[in-house]
């Protein structure tokens, strides 16, 4: 009766004009950037963290969530149109959906991405909505132990799956996390490497940081790497599928969801890693694997709906944990912290109204991205004809305006370039960024919890091991860090980056 009680809520606070507004703007972008190469959510969301310092947080969130997992539906439109993924999550659907565009079987493919996305999205918000209360009670129950372990888990998954060396993800990390502790001592209140600048007593901006590394920089890598975007001159065809190949894609689309659902919760995880999982598993179980990679309906079905409900389960232990589990995430915290909200299981708690207006806002915003994926089809693939010369001074520009709106700081637009060059030259040192966000966000809270539990036990490292939720975690924590080390692995992930 509980849950019910709280789903009125949330439909309540989502029906809003005003929420409403957001759900669609979002939704809109979401798709947008989906569309158009070499933006992504995380650059977008970056680009619009200074616009949700205005914003109530309801509706800021709302709109937050709608680009992320609307840029998951926008992203099987490139791939399947011009073989080049929108979005990273769906560059295993250009392997039968642009096949299928070449056979003039785009409309039907575009349809499966769709239906599949939706259907994900609507049971994923139903597990997020489900399991999220009974994690937050036990997350109450967590002491600063937990927590620090906790945050080692999550540290030690981006690690996993970041791609290329586990030496320089581990560096990016350590990097990220010495980054995040610039500023005054939260005990002391003495400053640490402030190099003398008075602006950085409070610590890097983390909108003019994030905002130069994906916003800033995705804009440099984009203009030294122009993309062909021709394209496909084959018919689009009809959207509507066959009875038959509603039947094709019926398990494909429930096993994605479950695959989805599950990796979206891991740390690192999310939705690149679940739709290479589904495809891989659709291959696997089909009778006639030698379909795959030749316009198999079912090679769209499976990837497209574990990508979605991927996006949406990574925000169980972004809500209830406090807990970034990819680049995403730690945006989407960096939102809450702006707006004077503290992330953690204390939002289900102290703030209904935002935890469940989110989540109806996800069952309304999938459906918004149906009605605005198969009808305007035409309108999206026009867009792509846009050129890049065109985008990139208005994202230059609004980059720079949003970073001095926030606190109206002229050192903020210093450290915004800083960022850019810096992130520049991760990429070229092949370098993946990600970990570094990931572990400037956790940096501060990792101290924290750890020297609260040094307090508590009275400086006896044994409190992470002799607590038994942590020594669990802990071990998880060596168990992964034991696997991504072995030869083999560091093998694959090298072989995988290079290509």
């Amino acid at each position: 009766m509980e849950f019910f009680q709280h789903l009125e809520l949330g439909l309540s606070v989502a029906m809003t004009l005003q929420n409403l507004l957001y759900c669609f703007i979002g939704v809109l972008l979401g798709t947008l950037i989906g569309v158009l190469p070499g933006i992504g959510p995380v650059a977008t969301i970056a680009l619009l963290l200074p616009i949700t310092f205005g914003v109530p947080p309801v509706a800021a969130m709302t709109m937050l969530a709608g680009i992320y997992y609307g840029a998951q539906y926008g992203g099987s439109t490139t791939a399947i149109l011009l073989s080049l993924p929108g979005e990273s999550s769906a560059a295993v659907t250009v392997l039968d959906g642009y096949q299928m565009a070449q056979q003039g079987r785009a409309g039907k493919a575009l349809a499966t991405a769709a239906i599949g996305s939706f259907v994900a999205g609507t049971i994923a918000t139903l597990v997020i909505a489900v399991a999220s209360p009974p994690l937050t009670r036990l997350a109450m129950s967590f002491g600063s132990a937990e927590y620090f372990s906790l945050m080692v888990l999550g540290l030690v998954g981006s690690v996993a799956l970041a791609s290329g060396s586990v030496l320089k993800a581990v560096a990016m990390i350590v990097l990220g996390i010495l980054l995040g502790l610039i500023g005054q001592d939260g005990y002391t209140g003495t400053s640490r490497m402030t190099m003398g600048f008075p602006q950085l007593a409070d610590g890097i901006a983390f909108s003019a940081m994030a905002m130069g590394i994906f916003g800033l920089g995705e804009v440099v890598r984009n203009l030294r790497n122009p993309e062909d975007r021709t394209v496909t001159r084959q018919t689009i065809g009809r959207l509507m599928l066959s009875w038959q190949e509603i039947k094709q894609i019926t398990l494909p689309v429930l096993r994605g969801t479950g695959i989805g659902t599950v990796l979206g919760v891991l740390p690192g995880g999310g939705a690149l890693l679940s739709s290479f999982v589904a495809y891989t598993a659709e291959k696997k179980l089909a009778k006639d694997p030698s379909r795959f990679g030749r316009g198999a309906i079912e090679g769209v079905a499976g990837p497209e709906s574990a990508n979605n409900a991927g996006a949406q389960t990574s925000f169980i232990p972004m809500l209830t944990l406090g807990i970034p589990s990819n680049p995403v995430m730690a945006m989407m915290i960096g939102a809450l912290i702006i707006q004077g909200i503290t992330p953690g299981p204390n939002v289900v708690t102290e703030r209904p109204e935002l935890f469940w207006g989110l989540i109806a806002s996800m069952w309304i915003g999938n459906l918004m991205l149906v009605v605005l994926n198969l009808p305007m089809v035409g309108i999206w693939v026009r867009l792509l004809t846009v050129p890049y010369r065109i985008l990139f001074p208005a994202i230059v520009g609004f980059c720079c305006i949003g970073v001095f709106s926030i606190a109206n700081s002229p050192f903020d637009l210093f450290v915004l370039v800083v960022s850019c060059l810096a992130g520049f030259i991760l990429w070229e040192l092949d370098c993946e960024p990600a970990p570094l966000l990931l572990g400037f966000l956790l940096g501060p809270m990792l101290e924290d919890h750890f020297r609260r539990a040094m307090l508590m036990s009275h400086g006896d490292l044994g409190t992470f091991v002799e607590r038994p939720i942590s020594a669990g975690i802990l071990l998880v924590a060596a168990l992964l860090l034991v696997v991504i080390v072995m030869p083999s692995i560091r093998k694959s992930r090298d072989e995988v980056f290079i290509d």
